[in-house]
Parts: structure tokens; sequence; C-alpha cells
């Protein structure tokens, strides 16, 4: 799909991705409103994106489907960012249904980290954002208004 170089620099890959990737599929999301993917999925729904739960061992979150895998999900939604909460190990499975499913991008939560993985998703052309909170980052941008209003 691309040569592996994205066409959004560094600098402007949050704010892009924000504004751009409304459908949020969110893998390992716990129902337990303790964790924190809850807690960031909840939030995430709250300023107007659609929370895609990903997690085989519920069957709703946030007042919406489960789906046992992304796989599963994109045949029901279309899903424009993957946001991971499982382990670094986990990765390589997810990366790989977020490109078959033509996902835009792959978020990595906080001390998440697979650089192998993050290589083959932007080399397939798939934004990369490893390591950071979307939740945190979503307040820093919002609060610097690089962030659009959600469209009705």
């Amino acid at each position: 799909m691309s040569s592996g170089v994205s066409p959004v620099p560094p600098a402007e890959r949050l704010p892009y991705i924000l504004n751009h990737c409304r459908t949020i599929a969110v893998v390992g999301l716990s129902p337990k409103p303790h964790r924190a993917s809850f807690d960031v999925a909840r939030y995430m729904q709250g300023h107007g994106y659609r929370i895609v739960p990903v997690n085989p061992n519920v069957s709703e979150v946030l007042g919406e489907k489960a789906y046992a895998s992304l796989t599963e999900a994109a045949q029901h939604e279309h899903i424009d960012l993957v946001n991971c909460f499982r382990n670094s190990e986990d990765i390589p499975p997810i990366v790989e249904e977020a490109i078959a499913i033509g996902a835009k991008a792959v978020w990595m939560q906080l001390g998440i980290r697979h650089p192998a993985a993050a290589a083959q998703a932007e080399a397939a052309g798939l934004l990369v954002v490893q390591d950071h909170c979307i939740k945190v980052d979503h307040k820093v941008l919002q609060s610097r208004g690089l962030l659009q209003p959600p469209a009705d």
C-alpha cells in the first residue's frame, strides 16, 4: 500500500489520528470500571468517538456489542483505529489483523511497544503510535485547540 514512509509527519501524527479516526476498536477492553481500558474507552466515547470493544470474554462493554476478534468486528463495523490494551508480546497478531481489515492506524497504550510489529504496520501504510495513552494525548491536544469537534 505504501513505501513505509508515512505521509503524515511525526509531529502531526497524533492530532491527525484523533481528527480522522472516529471509530476505535479497543482490543482488550475490560468491562470492569476500575481498569484503565474501561476508563480510557469511556472517556473517548464521551468525546464523540465510536468504541468497538474487542474482547472474546464479554458480550457488551459501554453499551456496545463486543466482538471476539478484530476480524469479526470488521465484519459488522468500519474500524479506523485499533487501540491496544494487550501485552507487548501480543501485538504482532493484532497488527496483522489491523492491516487485514484496512484500519488506518494502530495505537499501543502506555507501556506497550513492539518495534517489529510497528514497522510491519507502517510498511502496510498504517499510522502507528507506541507507548502513549490516547486519553492523555486527547486531553493535551484538545487543550491546545488541535482537535476538531466531532461531526454530527
